[in-house]
């Protein structure tokens, strides 16, 4: 995600509080997971499904980080 110019403050305020929701969100996957891996009677289905969402919020998180804090060389 290239932004070719600088970001208003409204802009950062609003990447700032999606990097904010996808971040719980992971965190949230995280624990739901952890309960899934102890329960016997887990569906693997559903397991890979939440393991796969948390995938792509950690790329959706990445992306935001790097609008946010672009990289000093580039």
């Amino acid at each position: 995600m290239n932004m070719p110019q600088e970001l208003t403050d409204e802009e950062i305020v609003m990447l700032e509080e999606r990097l904010y929701e996808l971040k719980q969100e992971h965190r949230d996957l995280d624990d739901v997971i952890g309960r899934l891996l102890q329960s016997p009677m887990t569906e693997e289905l559903q397991l890979k499904r939440f393991k796969k969402r948390k995938l792509k919020l950690k790329d959706s998180i990445s992306q935001l980080e790097n609008v946010l804090i672009p990289d000093i060389l580039a």
